[in-house]
């Protein structure tokens, strides 16, 4: 079953940047990772040390593999400190795309 989970983050306004570029690092070594489907990396208009990461994977365990990845423990390990609350990771059911092969072209 598909695994996705939107992240919310809310960042002290002076580790905006740094965050920034950190989480870009995990975005882009995270999108390699086999079961990957989706990976965005957003952050909000109104309030700018707002961020959501949305996180698809092809299954539970892919979505777990993620999370013992050497790229994930250092972008969280360097992060935790910025961080103005902590992390809420909100999982959803896919209804639509249904079909794997919808997710990426």
């Amino acid at each position: 079953m598909i695994n996705l989970t939107c992240v919310k983050i809310v960042v002290k306004p002076e580790f905006i940047e740094p965050f920034i570029q950190a989480t870009l690092e995990n975005h882009r070594e995270s999108l390699k990772e086999p079961g990957n489907l989706r990976f965005d990396f957003l952050q909000s208009k109104e309030k700018p040390e707002e961020f959501m990461l949305y996180e698809v994977y092809l299954s539970d365990e892919a979505a777990s593999a993620h999370k013992s990845s050497a790229h994930y423990i250092k972008w969280r390990d360097t992060v935790a400190d910025w961080m103005a609350v902590s992390r809420q990771g909100y999982r959803y059911n896919v209804v639509a795309p249904a079909q794997i092969g919808q997710w990426r072209s």
